[in-house]
């Protein structure tokens, strides 16, 4: 059902695909929009472990939304920062794309975790993550990316 990697020397290991979804805070989800055109827009994620979801919070109304509702067959593309060998130029990184299928979270128990995780992501602020959650739950919905097929590839940028 999914193609195999062209290129199949660069491929990297699940654990490998893991560890960037891990440490990498943000990608670029892409659902099929408006009139079958793509929609591909950044988008701060989870990933967890304990599931091998990737999780994302956003706004309860819009063209991602919309989207959703009409078709759930997603990717998501997330990359690493990459490293330079001394005295090179050349940025060599490791890419992530995700297939899979995504869900509206309904359990409030659930969005409240993800919420809370997202969060922690970019602060240890427990203060600020409760003042958030009092304030902007009610207007947040939660999204669960259930992978089908992932694959990763070490890129060397020349």
């Amino acid at each position: 059902m999914f193609r195999e990697m062209r290129r199949f020397k660069q491929q990297v290991s699940r654990e490998e695909c893991v560890r960037v979804l891990t440490e990498q805070k943000r990608g670029v989800l892409s659902v099929i929009g408006d009139d079958g055109y793509p929609y591909g827009l950044p988008i701060d994620h989870w990933y967890c472990e304990e599931d091998g979801h990737i999780y994302f919070h956003c706004g309860k109304e819009g063209h991602k939304i919309d989207a959703i509702r009409k078709c759930d067959k997603v990717s998501y593309c997330v990359y690493d920062d990459g490293v330079r060998k001394d005295g090179d130029w050349v940025l060599h990184f490791v890419s992530v794309i995700t297939f899979g299928r995504i869900r509206i979270v309904e359990d409030e128990e659930k969005m409240r975790r993800i919420c809370t995780e997202i969060t922690k992501r970019f602060t240890d602020d427990e203060e600020y993550l409760q003042k958030e959650m009092e304030s902007a739950f009610s207007r947040v919905a939660c999204l669960e990316l259930i992978p089908e097929h992932m694959t990763g590839k070490r890129i060397t940028e020349s």
